[in-house]
């Protein structure tokens, strides 16, 4: 699988830790979403500052810890859309160091369209799938 194209930095917070001295699980689902937010904002898809008009729900997340992430690393969240479906999309993450590159975490997570004024699911808008295509290349 090729490699990430768009990687959003993240500041470990003294209150990310638990007792332990790391990065307790629980933050790594928020590392994971601020990179999202930063990807859907960079590619253009979200077009207005409603949370209501991002359009996408979160169905499923599988998170493999890899490495504990300390206070002092300088961590970064590689981000890549994988599979694009008729409704929802696969999207993929890296936490990894920004100074040596080693890795914390992977995860895959399924989104889906979602019309939060209708309250259902939606195909994905063809805006969005153009954008994807054209800044991930081929997609499964």
């Amino acid at each position: 699988m090729p490699g990430y194209r768009f990687y959003h930095p993240i500041e470990v917070r003294y209150g990310d830790l638990d007792p332990q001295g790391h990065v307790n699980n629980a933050k790594y689902l928020t590392y994971l979403e601020q990179a999202r937010i930063a990807y859907i904002r960079r590619l253009g898809l979200w077009k207005s500052d409603s949370f209501l008009d991002v359009g996408i729900i979160l169905a499923e997340v599988r998170i493999t810890f890899q490495k504990p992430i300390l206070y002092q690393n300088h961590i970064q969240v590689g981000v890549k859309i994988t599979r694009l479906g008729n409704k929802s999309l696969t999207m993929e993450h890296q936490i990894e160091g920004i100074d040596h590159g080693e890795q914390f975490a992977s995860a895959s997570i399924v989104l889906v369209m979602y019309d939060y004024h209708q309250n259902a699911t939606i195909p994905i808008p063809e805006d969005w799938r153009t954008t994807i295509q054209e800044f991930e290349g081929t997609l499964v």
